[in-house]
């Protein structure tokens, strides 16, 4: 009766320490997220642009086909998603499919549109609740009808949300869109002395949305890639060797707080 009383008040003691120590843990993670969140007040960070870069190496290394790199991409975009509406972002701007990813292999475009029209059928009410607002920037009319309608309906179910703004860049390329907005000025007669940066920038897909402040990059390439080239012309730029399925919350704010240490001189 003594050995089971003494084995009662150890497993008792191990898991007050248990509960304890994720107290702790606990206490720790809202301490970083408030901090995170007084340094974006600090520094105005309201727009991260995102190249999701890593999806099939990822894949490749630990031998798994490419389509469960592109699912997990999927999982650390809502891990990313939940982070900035935590910190207080306003916009969150992702390369989703470029206008070069065409010339991938057919059963891999045909797989990322599927996963598109999936994910948002899945997660556009939890989105929804949780006050996301969804756009996308692209020539979304190259694609199928079927998923030019659940992306509509995406749009229109959201636009009323007052939480972070989630900008997709799909079938998205810079330059095409600059093509877009100089065809735009054309058509509306615009005299060459009035074309103003300005009114370029009220013509690109992302009219309305403040420029990126950050762009990062996983997957350690050190390029553009055809990526918001007129909107990133004074953002920061912070390039992770991290592939895009592992990136979560605490390599945004490793991400965030590398930004505060910058100084943003625009050209000054």
């Amino acid at each position: 009766m003594k050995i089971i009383t003494q084995t009662n008040i150890f497993t008792n003691s191990f898991i007050d320490i248990l509960h304890i120590c994720n107290i702790i843990k606990i206490m720790k993670t809202l301490e970083k997220d408030l901090i995170t969140s007084q340094t974006v007040k600090e520094t105005n960070l309201q727009h991260i642009a995102i190249i999701m870069d890593g999806n099939r190496r990822w894949a490749k290394e630990k031998n798994l086909p490419s389509a469960m790199g592109h699912k997990k991409g999927v999982d650390a975009l809502k891990a990313t998603l939940r982070a900035c509406k935590d910190f207080g972002i306003k916009y969150l701007t992702v390369y989703a499919f470029s206008t070069e990813n065409w010339n991938r292999k057919k059963e891999e475009v045909d797989f990322l549109m599927e996963l598109l029209a999936i994910t948002l059928t899945n997660e556009l009410a939890e989105m929804h609740s949780e006050g996301v607002i969804i756009s996308f920037i692209g020539d979304i009319s190259k694609l199928s009808d079927k998923l030019q309608k659940i992306l509509a309906n995406s749009v229109e179910t959201t636009k009323n949300n007052t939480g972070v703004h989630l900008q997709i860049a799909f079938n998205y390329g810079s330059r095409d869109e600059i093509v877009y907005a100089v065809k735009n000025i054309i058509a509306k007669g615009v005299k060459p002395e009035d074309i103003t940066e300005d009114l370029i920038s009220e013509n690109l897909y992302t009219k309305n949305i403040p420029d990126p402040d950050l762009l990062i990059r996983t997957g350690g390439e050190m390029r553009i890639s055809n990526y918001l080239l007129w909107q990133i012309a004074y953002s920061e730029i912070y390039i992770t060797k991290q592939y895009w399925p592992e990136f979560d919350k605490n390599s945004l704010i490793l991400a965030i707080e590398e930004f505060h240490n910058r100084q943003r001189r625009f050209g000054k």
